[in-house]
């Protein structure tokens, strides 16, 4: 008997796919502590005459802790499996956003993002390292469709969202989502279980793409080149999507089209909560789109064509996004080439490194999105500076396409080297080593 069909004896195969429908409801619920913060800045501003500059110094610190921990949340899940981790993220989640709602110093609007970066990072982490190792024969699907949970699950609830601040305020929008989200996070988390340590041979040999046999841990894969050149790329690619995703608001103001109103079957909605509306849809679908693509062209290909249309979405934003159906249309497409990072640099991490440690390998790597998140705040200096968004649009545009042409030029060739002369590496003087030669 495998060790999937013992988890679940009568039906080997429907338990992954219904630990694969938590982990994305899991992540549609810590979905608005990033792409919700947008609808927060102006109110928090207008009450207390912040500068927007040091509001958005919350959401990077939001993007940092919820970044660079996910290592060691990654460890956790690969060690004591996803449910303890899942039930601290949630309560954190939650205990961020109630902070939110009382912050009236800056000092602790800073604290409640770290707060609920430390929660969101933990169920992010849990829910798409899960993926990887549930689905190693679809983890480019697996991945996206997790990941759909986290870019799409704002989508059902900015209107909502967006409505509740202009009636109830900013304040009290922030305390019942907070609790709601959080409650939903952690019952969710008492269902979950640890994936197998191996799935069937069966299933891991329908994979079209290339994976290497070795086994390499956190602190092994920082001393491989090729993880590094993934990383890069994945800072290039992510320092431009989190400009947009975090500054969409001010764009909208300053390119005059906040106030114009569009009616969307019988609602009347402003251009940003219809433009962010879609983007959410969008930023979800992209993540199983491309993730499914990547499956069946190779992830290096499937990335060389996102990231190359990103380059061009961004620029043409800035040209014709001053319009207000074209701002809408344009940053819908800014959303959808955007988001396949999140599916598309975990498959290649597991595919490169192993299985084994998926979570905690997926999790270093994704500190890559809390290094690029720097740019935010810078692209509000630079603006400010400036007075115009065109260095911060033409910046964006030079890094995605830097991006693409890495893909295609280095990583490709790079990765498929080394997954072809990869051993499992082995301590010193293991009487192992020979075993581990046979691996290749």
């Amino acid at each position: 008997m495998t060790q999937e069909t013992s988890i679940n004896p009568a039906k080997p195969g429907v338990n992954r796919w219904m630990q694969l429908v938590m982990g994305i409801v899991c992540m549609a619920m810590i979905a608005n502590l990033q792409y919700g913060w947008t609808l927060f800045v102006n109110p928090i501003a207008d009450k207390y005459h912040w500068s927007k500059a040091a509001i958005q110094v919350a959401f990077t610190i939001f993007i940092l802790t919820e970044t660079w921990l996910v290592p060691i949340e990654g460890w956790a899940v690969d060690k004591f499996g996803p449910r303890p981790v899942v039930l601290f993220g949630g309560l954190l989640c939650a205990l961020g956003w109630v902070m939110n709602s009382f912050a009236d110093t800056l000092t602790m609007l800073y604290i409640a993002a770290a707060i609920s970066g430390i929660g969101a990072g933990a169920v992010y982490g849990t829910c798409v390292g899960s993926a990887l190792k549930w689905f190693p024969d679809r983890r480019g699907l697996a991945a996206g469709l997790t990941a759909a949970g986290f870019g799409a699950g704002s989508a059902a609830t900015i209107i909502p969202i967006s409505m509740m601040i202009a009636s109830k305020g900013y304040e009290q929008t922030f305390l019942y989502f907070g609790l709601g989200q959080g409650l939903i996070v952690m019952l969710l988390a008492l269902m979950m279980v640890r994936p197998p340590a191996h799935v069937p041979g069966a299933i891991k040999k329908k994979t079209k793409v290339q994976q290497g046999n070795a086994e390499f841990t956190p602190s092994q894969i920082v001393r491989k080149p090729v993880f590094w050149v993934m990383y890069v790329m994945f800072v290039l690619v992510a320092a431009g999507g989190l400009m947009a995703t975090a500054q969409m608001g001010p764009i909208a103001q300053d390119f005059k089209i906040d106030g114009v109103k569009f009616n969307v079957m019988g609602m009347i909605l402003p251009a940003l909560t219809f433009a962010l509306a879609i983007d959410r849809v969008l930023n979800g679908l992209t993540r199983p789109f491309f993730g499914w693509v990547s499956d069946q062209i190779g992830r290096e290909k499937t990335m060389f064509i996102a990231f190359a249309m990103e380059s061009v979405g961004i620029l043409a934003l800035y040209y014709f996004g001053r319009d207000p159906i074209m701002f809408v249309i344009l940053t819908g497409v800014v959303f959808f080439a955007w988001g396949e990072i999140y599916s598309l640099f975990p498959a290649t991490a597991a595919d490169t490194f192993g299985t084994k440690n998926a979570a905690g390998n997926a999790g270093l790597l994704y500190t890559a999105k809390g290094t690029a998140s720097i740019f935010v705040p810078v692209s509000s200096m630079i603006t400010a500076a400036t007075g115009s968004w065109e260095a911060v649009f033409f910046v964006g545009c030079g890094l995605n396409a830097a991006a693409a042409l890495m893909a295609w030029f280095v990583l490709k060739p790079m990765r498929s080297k080394f997954m072809t002369e990869a051993v499992t590496p082995v301590a010193p003087g293991s009487i192992d080593v020979a075993a581990a030669r046979m691996a290749r």
